[in-house]
C-alpha cells in the first residue's frame, strides 16, 4: 500500500445504499446487482475511467453506506444526473490484482485489517473508492482524515 494526493474529480452512474452486513448475504446484497445495472447502461466502455465509489457513511464501516458503480466525468454533469465528488486529499492505495471481484474481496480485507491496527492512520469516512486500471488489476483508495 501507498500514500498518494489525489485531485478532485467528479463520478456519474447508477447508486444504492447497502451495508457490510447486507453485502455478506448473497439474497440481501446490492453492490453486485448495482455493478450489472452499470455494466447494461453502456458507461463503462472506457475501464481506464470506470471506479466504484463508498459515501455517505452512516456509521463508519458499521452502518450503512451508499455506492455507485460510475465513469469519471470531464465535465460537470447535468441537474438531472447523479454524480459524486471525490474531494481533493490524501488517500491509502491498496493494490488488488487477480480475477476479480475475488481480488477487490480480498483487498477490501486488507483495507479492513490494516485500519484495525492501533498504529493506522484514520480513515476519513468520506469518500473512498475503488479505480480499475484492467480487467485484472484494481486499486481500493481510501481517504485519510486530514
Amino acid at each position: 500500500m501507498q500514500r498518494e494526493k489525489i485531485a478532485s474529480f467528479q463520478v456519474q452512474g447508477p447508486s444504492c445504499r447497502t451495508s457490510n452486513a447486507a453485502e455478506f448475504n448473497p439474497l440481501t446484497g446490492r453492490i453486485g446487482p448495482l455493478w450489472q445495472e452499470f455494466a447494461a447502461s453502456g458507461l463503462g466502455t472506457d475501464l481506464s475511467q470506470v471506479f466504484g465509489v463508498y459515501f455517505d457513511y452512516a456509521d463508519r464501516h458499521l452502518g450503512e453506506y451508499s455506492v455507485m458503480a460510475g465513469v469519471k466525468r470531464a465535465e460537470a454533469p447535468s441537474a438531472a444526473e447523479r454524480s459524486v465528488n471525490i474531494p481533493a486529499g490524501e488517500y491509502l492505495v491498496f493494490d488488488c490484482k487477480g480475477p476479480m471481484p475475488g481480488a477487490l474481496i480480498a483487498g477490501w480485507g486488507q483495507v479492513w485489517a490494516h485500519f484495525a491496527q492501533p498504529d493506522a492512520p484514520a480513515r476519513a469516512y468520506g469518500h473512498d473508492f475503488e479505480r480499475y486500471l484492467g480487467l485484472d488489476h484494481a486499486q481500493i483508495c481510501i481517504g485519510l482524515k486530514a
